[in-house]
């Protein structure tokens, strides 16, 4: 005899039901981490939190985010009734007050016209600004709790091809599916380790970032590079204050590079800082030679954890004056 499985109906709900307020619930809501993380799921990236509510001259934009690991903008402009000019024209003056490089317009319902206009401006914009439109949804079975998605309506033609800046073969989907491969197998290899180290979710980029430690400026990144036959662990800084960070922490520089050997300290003109070490006369490409790199990834990823989390904790940023009076601590 069979079982017939009793199945739930999939209902939609009015997103008005769940937030009665486009700036007083909404934004707030979309501005959590945990949601982020599920907009950045839609997106294929992660986003990290910089402010809500950014003045843009005379407006103010919803929320200010910045792609992890990067120093990437992403501007999102919410509303929660259907897309209309005055919103598409925030949209466009604040990706040139903020000089975003990602623009997100979440909306529950999307006009043929703003969608075909998004579209039009990925196609005609300057290379490295992208626009994505984002359909807000509810949905729920039966009595049970409401749960949000995000559906992408609009997208830059070649996103796929633009997420990973540093390969040579941008655009080909080879290169795109080896590195959604490489990651997926380092992430296994983090979570063989069941340790407090966590791997992102795998993307169609050269490099992957963990989840900030020590303090939310601080951040652990590995990356490939095919052209120079190389892989990299690093230590990355960025917010407010990284370059006094990074003079705080080139106090210990003889502590840290006896316990992890050579570092390389790199200060350029972008305002994040990085402390990297490298395992060269690598392949990233070489599938046979994966298991290798993604050991050395793990094992170096977890020293750097240890050797820089017990400073970070207590690190206090210094100026440049400061750096050249205080003596490397032992």
């Amino acid at each position: 005899m069979h079982i017939i499985p009793q199945l739930g109906k999939l209902s939609q709900v009015d997103p008005r039901r769940v937030w009665s307020h486009e700036a007083h619930s909404f934004t707030p809501w979309l501005a959590l981490a945990e949601n982020l993380a599920i907009l950045g799921e839609a997106l294929g990236f992660e986003l990290e939190l910089e402010a809500v509510e950014q003045a843009v001259g005379p407006f103010r934009a919803d929320i200010l985010c910045k792609r992890v690991g990067s120093n990437h903008w992403v501007l999102i402009e919410n509303q929660l009734e259907r897309t209309d000019h005055s919103h598409l024209g925030q949209v466009l003056t604040y990706a040139a007050g903020l000089e975003a490089v990602t623009v997100v317009w979440i909306s529950p319902q999307f006009t043929e016209e703003h969608r075909a206009c998004l579209d039009w401006l990925n196609r005609s914009t300057i290379k490295g600004l992208n626009f994505f439109g984002v359909q807000m949804e509810v949905w729920r079975i039966g009595d049970s709790q409401m749960a949000p998605r995000f559906h992408l309506v609009s997208q830059p033609n070649d996103w796929a091809e633009s997420v990973s800046e540093a390969s040579v073969s941008i655009g080909k989907p080879e290169t795109l599916q080896t590195h959604l491969n490489y990651w997926s197998g380092f992430r296994e290899a983090m979570l063989a380790q069941n340790g407090n180290l966590k791997a992102g979710k795998p993307q169609a980029e050269n490099w992957s970032s963990l989840a900030p430690f020590g303090k939310s400026d601080f951040m652990l990144m590995v990356a490939t590079n095919k052209l120079e036959k190389r892989i990299r662990t690093q230590l990355y800084i960025t917010g407010q204050l990284p370059h006094a960070y990074f003079l705080a922490l080139k106090q210990h520089q003889s502590l840290l590079e006896r316990d992890l050997g050579q570092l390389i300290w790199k200060e350029s003109a972008a305002k994040d800082r990085t402390i990297t070490q490298f395992l060269e006369s690598t392949d990233p490409t070489d599938k046979d030679d994966w298991g290798r790199q993604h050991a050395w990834l793990v094992e170096r990823l977890y020293a750097f954890y240890r050797v820089f989390s017990p400073i970070i904790a207590t690190l206090q940023p210094v100026t440049d004056e400061d750096s050249l009076s205080v003596p490397d601590a032992q």
